[in-house]
C-alpha cells in the first residue's frame, strides 16, 4: 500500500475571496496565487456560505458537515432559558450537537491535531488518544481566554506632568498623546469581549457590541519626567527618568530616556527597579518582542511574556509614550490535550505571542502596535504547527487563524470616512491590505507541505463586508439586545432602573431581538415575567415581519428576510436553539456579516462570502469547478480524501470535482 492520505486544512477567519483576488491581481499574494495554480477552486474563489455567517456556527459547520439547525450553534451566542436578556456562551463543544469529524479521524486510528478551532473543539469530546486539541475557546489567539494576567498599557511621560497617574481600562484614548486629565471614573463597567456595559447588554447606539470594537479599552499611565534619583547603579550622563505602573496597577518600574552622542534622545531603558544592573528591556526604533517578566497574580510570581514598543519620543527628552502588550502566562497550560504540547512548542519555537486589540481608533497604534504583534503571532503560529507535525506524526491537522477576522473588526468600519469619527480612511485601508499580506506570508509557510504529498485546504467562514452606511439600524448586532428599532416599533419598552441604568421593562415588552438574528416573543408560561398569551403568538409574529418590512431608513427597506422559525429551516437555521422570528437586513444596512447574507457584497471588492482553495496530492490541479462548492461540503471532502465515514449528522456532500 502507498502513504495514507494527508490534509492539513488552513482556517483563516474572516478571509474574504473578493479581496484575495484583489490582491492577488495587484502582486500582494503571491503564496495564495501558488496555491490556486496548483490547486482547485470554485470561480472567483466563493464558497457559499451558511447562516447566520458568524464564527462558532460557521467553524462548527466546517468540522460537522451539519446546518446550524443540526449542529445547535446558531450565533455567537445561545439563548437562556430561564431569561430573555440572558446569553449562553457558544464557544464550548458540549453544545455541540453534531458529530465532529475529528473524532471520526482519532477513531479510525488517524493521529489528528485541532489547533485552536473556535467551533465545538474543546474541551474535547473524545478520549481517544489520537486526538490531540489546542485551546478554542475564543476566536482571537491562543492564550487569549485564560492566559492574560496583565492587560495593554499605554504610558505617556511628559515634563508637563506633575502625578503618577494609573487609570485602567480607558474606553476611548483618541487624543492619547498629551496628558490626559478628563478620564472618566467609571471605567470598570467596560466589557471589551462584548462591547458593552456589563450593567444591561443592550445595543443602544452605533458603538455598541460589534462596532464597538475599535475602541476596546487600554490600561493608561501617565508619569512626571523627573531627574534621576536614589539610582543604586551606574546610569549614563543626561539620562531622564520616569514610572511605569504595570501587573493591574500593584507594580512600578522605573525608566530611564536615554540620548545619543549628538544629545538627542532616542531610547529607553526600562527596569525592575533601581538596583538592577541590567535593563528588562532597551526600546529604540524597533518592536521589542517577548519579554519575560514576572507578574503577581492570587499572590503568587507567574513568569509571563509581554511586547513592547517605542511610539514618540521627543528629541529633547520631555515627552515619552510607550505601548506594553498584554502579558501571558507562559507556562500555564490548561487548554492544550496533552499538556505536553505546549512544552514542546516553548523549548522549539517560543512562548505563545501576545496579540492586541486595544484602541484601533487610535491610528499610530494600528501601525505601529496591532499589526505588528500579529505579523509576530502568525510567523509563530506557523512555526509551532510545523513543529507539532514533525515531532507528532499527525496524518491531519484542522487550523484556524484569526488575524484578518480581528483586523476587520478593528478597522473595517473605520476603511471608509466616518463623519462622527474623524478617522483616515487610507490608515485603515493600508491596514487591511497588510493584514492579508502577513496571511499570505502564513499560508506561504505551508506550501512546502503540497511537494510531501500533503493536501491543502484554505477555507474561511466569513468574508467580512463593508457597512456603507453613515448610520446604520440598531439591529442585527450579535453582541446583545437590539433595542432601538424594536422600541420604535413598539414591541421592545426600557425603563430606568433603581442604579438609573437603563433596562428593559418586560412588563410591557412583547418581544426582543436578541443576539444577532433573533426575536424572541415574551411568552407566558416560558419566560417569569412573559406578558404574550401563548394563543396569541402566531397573530403577533406576522404583525412583527410586517412592521420589519415596512421599515424604511432613508426611504429604503432595512430588513431583507424576516421568517418563522420553522420557515427559517429552508435556510438551514431552525429549532429551539433559534429565536421565534429570523432575520437578516438588507446589503447596506447590516452592520458586518452575521447580520447579512453570505451572498452579500460590498465596498472595495469585499463580501460576506468564504473562501474555498484546495491543493495537493488527491486535488486536481490549475482547476475551476462550475459546481457551487458550500460551506457543509468541506467535512465531507476531507472525509472522502482520508478514506473514513462522514460525521453522522453531515448534510453537505464530498466536492468530487475537484478530486483526482
Amino acid at each position: 500500500m502507498g502513504e495514507p492520505n494527508k490534509v492539513i486544512v488552513l482556517g483563516i477567519d474572516g478571509l474574504d475571496p473578493g479581496l484575495v483576488n484583489r490582491f492577488r491581481a495587484e502582486g500582494k499574494m503571491p503564496n495564495m496565487d501558488a496555491y490556486i495554480k496548483r490547486g482547485s477552486t470554485a470561480k472567483d474563489l466563493v464558497m457559499l456560505g451558511g447562516v447566520p455567517t458568524i464564527t462558532p456556527p460557521m467553524w462548527t459547520t466546517l468540522a460537522t458537515g451539519a446546518t446550524p439547525a443540526t449542529h445547535g450553534i446558531t450565533c455567537f451566542w445561545g439563548q437562556s432559558k430561564d431569561e430573555m436578556d440572558g446569553f449562553v456562551y457558544n464557544l464550548n463543544s458540549h453544545r455541540c450537537k453534531a458529530e465532529l469529524l475529528w473524532n471520526v479521524t482519532a477513531e479510525q486510528g488517524i493521529k489528528t491535531l485541532v489547533f485552536h478551532w473556535p467551533g465545538s473543539s474543546w474541551p474535547p469530546t473524545s478520549d481517544n488518544a489520537n486526538l490531540h486539541v489546542v485551546d478554542g475557546t475564543q476566536p482571537t489567539s491562543i492564550g487569549t481566554g485564560d492566559c492574560i494576567v496583565d492587560d495593554d498599557k499605554l504610558i505617556i511621560a511628559s515634563t508637563q506632568v506633575k502625578d503618577l497617574v494609573y487609570k485602567p481600562k480607558v474606553r476611548d484614548t483618541s487624543g492619547a498623546g498629551c496628558i490626559i486629565t478628563d478620564v472618566p471614573e467609571e471605567t470598570e463597567d467596560f466589557d471589551s469581549d462584548m462591547g458593552s456595559s456589563k450593567k444591561a447588554n443592550l445595543i443602544l447606539n452605533e458603538h455598541d457590541g460589534d462596532l464597538g470594537a475599535d475602541m476596546i479599552p487600554v490600561d493608561l499611565v501617565n508619569s512626571p519626567i523627573v531627574e534621576p534619583k536614589k539610582w543604586e547603579i551606574d546610569i549614563p550622563n543626561g539620562a531622564k527618568e520616569f514610572s511605569i505602573v504595570i501587573d493591574n496597577g500593584l507594580m512600578r518600574y522605573p525608566a530611564l530616556i536615554l540620548c545619543d552622542k549628538d544629545g538627542k534622545y532616542t531610547q529607553v531603558a526600562i527596569y525592575r527597579n533601581k538596583k538592577s544592573a541590567e535593563p528588562l528591556a532597551v526600546l529604540g526604533d524597533e518592536f521589542v518582542e517577548n519579554v519575560v517578566d514576572e507578574i503577581i497574580k492570587d499572590d503568587k510570581p507567574i513568569k509571563a511574556n509581554r511586547h513592547m514598543r517605542l511610539i514618540e519620543i521627543a528629541e529633547d527628552g520631555s515627552f515619552v509614550k510607550l505601548w506594553f502588550s498584554s502579558a501571558l502566562d507562559i507556562a500555564k497550560d490548561d487548554l492544550w490535550h496533552p499538556k505536553h504540547l505546549k512544552r514542546e512548542v516553548i523549548v522549539n519555537v517560543g512562548p505563545v505571542p501576545p496579540v492586541s486589540m486595544s484602541d484601533a481608533s487610535n491610528e499610530s497604534l494600528v501601525k505601529s502596535v496591532l499589526l505588528p504583534c500579529w505579523d509576530i503571532y502568525c510567523k509563530w503560529q506557523a512555526d509551532a504547527m510545523q513543529e507539532l507535525i514533525a515531532q507528532e506524526n499527525y496524518q491531519v491537522v484542522f487550523s484556524h487563524l484569526h488575524g484578518v477576522d480581528t483586523c476587520g473588526h478593528l478597522f473595517w468600519y473605520l476603511s471608509k470616512k466616518r463623519s462622527k469619527r474623524g478617522n483616515n480612511e487610507k490608515v485603515y485601508q493600508d491596514a487591511i491590505e497588510w493584514a492579508y499580506k502577513f496571511t499570505d506570508m502564513y499560508v506561504g509557510e505551508f506550501l512546502h507541505y503540497l511537494d510531501e504529498g500533503w493536501n491543502i485546504l484554505i477555507v474561511s467562514d466569513h468574508g467580512l463586508l463593508v457597512p456603507p452606511e453613515e448610520d446604520i439600524p440598531l439591529l442585527g448586532d450579535g453582541f446583545g439586545c437590539n433595542v432601538r428599532l424594536m422600541e420604535k416599533l413598539g414591541y421592545t419598552v426600557l425603563k430606568q432602573d433603581e442604579k438609573g441604568n437603563t433596562v428593559i421593562d418586560y412588563s410591557k415588552t412583547r418581544a426582543v431581538a436578541n443576539r444577532g438574528n433573533h426575536i424572541y416573543i415574551n411568552l407566558k408560561g416560558r419566560y417569569p415575567d412573559g406578558i404574550v398569551d401563548p394563543a396569541d403568538k402566531y397573530e403577533l409574529e406576522a404583525q412583527i415581519i410586517s412592521d420589519l418590512y415596512n421599515y424604511r431608513q432613508d426611504g429604503k427597506r432595512v430588513v431583507s428576510i424576516a421568517l418563522r422559525n420553522k420557515d427559517a429551516a429552508i435556510l438551514g437555521l431552525t429549532g429551539e436553539e433559534c429565536g421565534d422570528i429570523l432575520y437578516w437586513l438588507e446589503e447596506g444596512y447590516n452592520r458586518l456579516h452575521g447580520d447579512s447574507l453570505p451572498t452579500f457584497k460590498g465596498e472595495y471588492q469585499s463580501s460576506v462570502s468564504p473562501i474555498f482553495i484546495a491543493a495537493g496530492k488527491n486535488i486536481k490541479e490549475d482547476y475551476t469547478t462550475t459546481r457551487t462548492i458550500r460551506i457543509a461540503d468541506v467535512a465531507p471532502t476531507v472525509a472522502t480524501i482520508l478514506g473514513v465515514p462522514m460525521p453522522k449528522d453531515c448534510e453537505g456532500a464530498p466536492i468530487y470535482q475537484i478530486l483526482q
